[in-house]
């Protein structure tokens, strides 16, 4: 086949390890076209130019006992040569006590990577050993491709031609000494060896591979002789990985960039491809865990006094383990009402102020999707009593702290926020505290979805939209892929729109796949904006190319109401628009063809529901109050929030019996648990206990 710019590959470069790996991510699809465009038998010149360049590269290999190893090479500048496209000649001699000393025969399987010197460039070769003469081994080129610049962190070195001080006896271990675990301990990148015994040719068989893996400092958690490390977003071909489940075994390469000293291990390997661990690991997709069976320190492995870069921006927006336990502890809460410090106050509007809130009970943040909201309590009642109440989180999942923006409210007549927005508005100032719960809702956005996305949000409606975007930047910078993404803000004037400089600036970080759109319906002099008016089905559909949209609305019932009808209009269908609606605000929505509104659930005739802490028990009959109606005829005090099943605030144990809901809870319900605002005595339940 022409080796030129269009090359493509006859069959997938990717054996059955790494296919399976793809297709649990559910990426083989899009791996095997991108695998073949990119993978080549063949070194590009540019690669040919990058390799002769280097004064280091990492090797992989297996020894006679079967062990992967991570080992590394280095010289003066020019010690690998590339007589031509599919060949690798290296003049390096490996340190004494480095197995790969042993590895290196003809026939034998290498896999190399290189990372450019002073930047984050890094491409990959794996291939075999075809001839070894005068000390210069050479490589003969199975597969050759570049890697992303994830998680990389330049250095550089004084001299042009960075020489280590020379050999002593390596250092054997069978578990980890302090010194290993001091090094793991302050690492921020390391080697990892792997192979495969699969494939029907012989670049395929026995292939040895070896890949750079990075993060924060510590991010390898060290317990006893086994090492958990969390795996991040790559560049989706899942070498490692793939070699992992045909052989889990692995070989780790730690450098000490100021001494020059390695530390090999070999061991074996575990994947955890998902569980609460890999959730609370910020930037985690999944981890794997390495146990320590052998070891070698090597005091001069490479030139002494590198001079480290700035870290790698992605490196930056991952976790730690003092994290993850922390948000692991938090979980245990998620029922709980916790205590929140105000360590932030912000004007986002003339009648928007943000609220910057940390857990203080010392545990870490539960997770919260982008759009869902947090139900807080606070003595804001006429009398000091405990008033609750739900909003959108404006913080993105990626924050650090929750934030909430919250719109001031009329406390007079019906405004069901009324009460608590005004007291939130004059008292919670910074180092004050409130209650909250754990993040719930179902209205948020998967920043993960390919198909494109519409935020339409009005007044305070902005805030789950804010925090939508700003998390579908962060997914961008974390994992390469940006839900395109168009906002489409409506407001009376700039001066009560919040935001719009942060959606801004998304779109121009983001190279417009973030797009911002504003629509003043009374735009006031020096008010700058897109469009002046209302949105309208004539205007969304000049906007919008045809495609495939999720449409999501937030905003006053009305604004929904008549956006949902403009949307249904213009052909979109009823599963593809999602709507944030606190209190009795639910849209009245039109069924796709052939869909149908759900059955409500089949109530009791009658019933009897005992209140057991309260010690009252009232009958009822079908058609009758809620749950928590009933509660308050009895003159009982139950939480709530939303009374519409969004918030959850009202969440009860039940002891015994069943219960149906009215209308479909629109958050997540605990085991056991009921939400009392929508629901009633089941059909085949004549007694009901709620723990209350």
């Amino acid at each position: 086949m022409m080796r030129q710019d269009g090359w493509l590959l006859e069959t997938s470069p990717f054996h059955e390890g790494e296919i399976a790996a793809q297709k649990r991510v559910g990426a083989a699809e899009t791996m095997d076209q991108f695998g073949r465009k990119v993978v080549r038998p063949y070194l590009t010149e540019e690669l040919r130019a990058f390799f002769t360049d280097l004064p280091l590269v990492y090797v992989g290999h297996v020894d006679e006992a079967g062990r992967p190893w991570a080992s590394v090479l280095s010289g003066a500048t020019g010690f690998i040569a590339s007589p031509d496209s599919t060949t690798l000649a290296i003049d390096a001699d490996p340190v004494v006590g480095d197995p790969l000393a042993a590895a290196l025969a003809p026939g034998a399987a290498i896999g190399m990577v290189g990372v450019g010197v002073g930047n984050r460039r890094r491409n990959r070769v794996n291939g075999h050993v075809s001839a070894i003469e005068d000390g210069r081994v050479t490589v003969t080129v199975d597969q050759a491709f570049g890697n992303c610049p994830q998680y990389i962190r330049p250095r550089t070195h004084s001299d042009a031609r960075p020489k280590r001080v020379g050999n002593t006896a390596p250092a054997r271990l069978t578990t980890l000494d302090d010194a290993a675990r001091a090094l793991i301990g302050r690492s921020e990148s390391f080697y990892v060896a792997s192979f495969s015994n699969s494939g029907d040719d012989a670049a395929r068989t026995n292939g040895a591979d070896v890949s750079h893996r990075g993060g924060k400092p510590g991010f390898v958690r060290i317990e006893g002789d086994t090492l958990t490390i969390p795996d991040f977003a790559g560049n989706s071909h899942f070498n490692t990985l793939g070699n992992f489940l045909l052989e889990p075994r692995a070989g780790l390469l730690f450098l000490d960039w100021e001494t020059g000293a390695a530390l090999m291990l070999t061991g074996s390997v575990e994947i955890q491809w998902d569980g609460p661990e890999v959730d609370a690991f910020r930037g985690a997709e999944r981890l794997w865990r390495f146990k320590v069976e052998e070891g070698v320190w090597l005091d001069h492995a490479i030139a002494s006094d590198w001079t480290s870069g700035e870290a790698s921006p992605n490196s930056l927006i991952t976790g730690d383990w003092d994290a993850a336990a922390a948000t692991l502890a938090a979980e245990k809460k998620r029922n709980a009402w916790r205590p929140y410090r105000v360590v932030k106050v912000e004007d986002e509007s003339s009648v928007i102020r943000s609220f910057y809130l940390e857990p203080a009970d010392g545990d870490g943040l539960v997770r919260a999707k982008p759009g869902q909201h947090l139900t807080i309590r606070a003595p804001a009642g006429p009398e000091g009593e405990s008033v609750v109440r739900s909003y959108t989180l404006s913080s993105a999942p990626s924050d650090s702290v929750y934030r909430l923006s919250i719109k001031r409210e009329d406390a007079s007549g019906d405004a069901p926020n009324g009460v608590m927005s005004t007291w939130l508005h004059a008292n919670l100032s910074e180092g004050d505290q409130i209650e909250a719960r754990a993040p719930a809702g179902s209205f948020y956005l998967d920043t993960t979805e390919r198909r494109p996305a519409v935020l339409i949000p009005a007044g305070v409606g902005v805030t789950p939209m804010i925090a939508m975007a700003r998390e579908a930047a962060y997914e961008g910078l974390r994992s390469r892929h940006l839900r395109p993404l168009t906002v489409i803000h409506a407001a009376r004037s700039a001066g009560e729109r919040a935001f719009a400089e942060t959606f801004q600036s998304l779109g121009e970080n983001s190279d417009g796949r973030i797009r911002y759109v504003s629509v003043l319906s009374d735009p006031q002099p020096g008010d700058a904006y897109d469009f002046e008016g209302r949105i309208d089905a004539g205007l969304i559909k000049s906007l919008l190319g045809l495609d495939d949209y999720d449409f999501f609305l937030c905003g006053p019932p009305a604004f929904m109401q008549a956006l949902y009808t403009a949307l249904r209009s213009l052909g979109v269908r009823d599963a593809r628009i999602f709507a944030e609606a606190f209190g009795p605000a639910a849209l009245d929505r039109t069924p796709d063809e052939g869909g149908a509104e759900p059955e409500p659930e089949p109530e009791a005739e009658e019933a009897v529901v005992a209140f057991t802490q309260s010690a009252v028990e009232q009958s009822w009959t079908k058609g009758g109050p809620t749950l928590l109606e009933l509660a308050e005829s009895e003159g009982l005090s139950p939480e709530y929030g939303c009374r519409s099943g969004t918030c959850g605030a009202c969440a009860v144990p039940l002891k015994s019996g069943k219960t149906a809901y009215r209308t479909p809870p629109r958050t997540e319900v605990a085991d056991g648990s009921v939400l009392i605002c929508c629901a009633t005595p089941a059909a085949d339940s004549e007694r009901i206990e709620l723990d209350l």
